[in-house]
């Protein structure tokens, strides 16, 4: 499985930017994924050895326009803790 399947997009936010200097990414990832898959695909996709993953699951708001209503997609935000001393490259040019 190809890892950017598990992981969609990296979050880009002055909170996400905040933890890039203690080591912590923050990618949205695929709804069905689990905290081993998440781990296995930072590792594959960025070279880099992961120490813990937190998950969160969000729920997409309800909106209304006039008299239509929708609701926007639920979501999972995966937190990524790395080893001491360790980086990805890729993320640190977004600053």
């Amino acid at each position: 499985m190809n890892p950017f399947d598990v992981i969609k997009a990296p979050l880009i936010s002055e909170k996400a930017y905040a933890g890039f200097e203690r080591g912590v990414y923050t990618f949205w990832v695929k709804l069905g994924s689990t905290k081993t898959e998440i781990k296995q695909a930072v590792q594959e996709a960025f070279g880099v050895k992961v120490v813990a993953v937190n998950t969160q699951n969000l729920d997409g708001k309800f909106k209304r326009v006039g008299r239509f209503e929708g609701q926007r997609v639920n979501r999972k935000k995966a937190i990524v803790k790395l080893a001491e001393g360790q980086k990805i490259e890729a993320l640190e040019g977004l600053m």
